[in-house]
């Protein structure tokens, strides 16, 4: 049945792209005909569907899906950029299913809307595979696994580094006021982050949270938030930045603003995902603490699909190895860093 369903794709996407290119000779849809593989490949086809372009750590784990899923690897990739919009990645799943691929792997912009499009993924028999975020739907054999990280992990291994930063300290006895950079509302790693981190805070009676706000995992929200709570605040112990690049805008507003953070600065820094220019200020001491959310996924996923193919059973629900880093620890992966 399967094989079946490839020959029927590479069909498709034969047809499409001679078409595209009798209507128009474009170098770029030369190029696409080009790459159109024949029947005789038998190449696996994967359709993805990526959230968006938001930050560095997106655009490590778009590449490492292309890298992974190549045609020298045995795989036909049909890749879709949502560009943040939960409507385009709907469009994107369905095209896949008209196109018949073997797979589909999408990571949700947000957890709600998704059970309609992927009741038609399980009627059409196309395995789903989510990726770093997750979905909250009735049924869930609607898809066969989700691999990723465990944001409420995260959120609880920066809390109880900050537990251990302030015990001993001279204000630890004292209130602590704390702000938060909030990734995109309703996405699974700002919810994960959240609720972890408010787990620990919620066990220290002089740890006060004063705001909360969605900065969106960019740095132009970030740069623009931090404003706003430098305006509003005169005392702003520790940020808790629940990405790199909203931490970069922090930054940016903070110095403009002549205050500073990280070892020995006016304010503890606390962020995620350790990119490789976020680990260069670990290292310099600008930021505190870094947790990682490893953007690696795609030979993981490869593996799901392995089994699969091999008639094999697989866990519904996968994580990624991630660890915390500090200026103790963070020389031993700068040098190694992809991303």
């Amino acid at each position: 049945m399967k094989v079946s369903r490839k020959k029927y794709c590479l069909a498709v996407l034969f047809m499409i792209a001679t078409l595209l290119f009798t209507a128009c000779n474009g170098t770029d849809l030369q190029n696409q005909k080009t790459n159109v593989p024949h029947e005789d490949e038998n190449l696996i086809v994967i359709g993805v569907s990526q959230l968006g372009s938001e930050s560095m750590w997106r655009t490590a784990n778009t590449n490492s899906l292309r890298e992974t899923f190549s045609r020298d690897n045995g795989y036909f990739l049909l890749f879709d950029n949502a560009r943040q919009k939960q409507e385009n990645q709907i469009k994107a799943i369905r095209s896949f299913i008209s196109q018949r691929v073997d797979y589909i792997v999408f990571s949700p912009i947000v957890e709600d809307g998704w059970d309609t499009v992927l009741e038609e993924a399980k009627e059409a028999g196309i395995p789903v595979i989510i990726m770093d975020r997750n979905v909250n739907v009735d049924d869930d054999s609607l898809y066969t696994a989700w691999i990723g990280l465990n944001f409420e992990k995260e959120g609880e291994d920066a809390g109880r580094w900050l537990e251990d930063e302030l015990r001993g300290k001279k204000f630890s006895d004292d209130q602590v006021n704390i702000v938060v950079l909030q990734g995109t509302a309703n996405s699974t790693a700002m919810i994960g982050r959240t609720e972890g981190f408010n787990k620990i805070a919620a066990e220290h009676d002089n740890w006060n949270i004063l705001a909360c706000e969605d900065a969106d995992f960019t740095t132009a929200k970030g740069k623009e938030v931090m404003q706003e709570y430098i305006d509003r605040y005169a005392d702003i112990d520790v940020i808790v930045s629940q990405n790199d690049d909203m931490t970069f805008g922090a930054l940016e507003t903070l110095s403009e603003n002549g205050m500073t953070t990280g070892t020995g600065g006016d304010i503890t820094l606390i962020s995620f995902d350790g990119t490789k220019t976020a680990l260069e200020k670990v290292k310099s001491g600008v930021i505190n603490v870094d947790v990682e959310c490893n953007p690696i996924l795609a030979p993981d996923i490869e593996s799901i699909i392995s089994k699969l193919e091999n008639g094999q059973s697989v866990d519904k629900i996968n994580y990624v190895e991630e660890k915390v880093f500090t200026q103790k620890n963070v020389l031993s992966v700068l040098d190694d860093r992809k991303y």
